[in-house]
């Protein structure tokens, strides 16, 4: 009788092990590799790939608003718009 006890317990221990082997393992190496995966992807998002303006425009993310150039923007605008208002003056 004794021995017959002994032998299912060792059964179960072996079908215990033989689920963890092929069975948890497995499952959490694949949510191990899934989880590093997941969190470079997230640092890679947060570091770099917000800042891309490709990434930007194709996820709808924010830019910078584009301010418009004012007309006088140079000196060289400023020093010939100057020499047309003399020159205009001088012909009156």
């Amino acid at each position: 009788m004794e021995s017959s006890s002994s032998y299912e317990l060792n059964a179960s221990v072996s079908s215990l092990e033989f689920l963890t082997l092929f069975l948890f393992r497995p499952l959490l190496a694949i949510v191990f590799v899934f989880s590093l995966l997941i969190l470079g992807w997230f640092l890679a998002w947060k570091l770099v790939l917000v800042h891309v303006p490709l990434v930007q425009e194709i996820f709808g993310l924010r830019k910078k608003p584009v301010m418009p150039k004012p007309e006088n923007r140079r000196r060289y605008t400023q020093i010939y718009n100057n020499m047309d208002s003399q020159s205009d003056a001088s012909q009156w």
